[in-house]
């Protein structure tokens, strides 16, 4: 199973874009989701990461109190 995130290029997004591409490519660490390809569609990035189970990190930090570590 994967996941694809489907990020628009247009204004401000396309150097978000590139940064999460960059940092995704060159950071392999155990706590950060692997990106695994990424393809551009129709004027739009879609990154094929790996899969985790549970949600975004958005949803989990405002749902739960997290120490530091974590």
């Amino acid at each position: 199973q994967v996941a694809i995130k489907k990020m628009s290029l247009r204004g401000q997004n396309r150097e978000r874009a590139v940064n999460e591409i960059l940092l995704l490519k060159d950071k392999k660490n155990p706590n950060i989701v692997n990106s695994l390809d990424s393809f551009l569609v129709d004027g739009d990035l879609w990154l094929v990461m790996e899969y985790m189970d549970g949600g975004t990190l958005r949803d989990i930090v405002r749902q739960t109190r997290m120490a530091e570590g974590e």
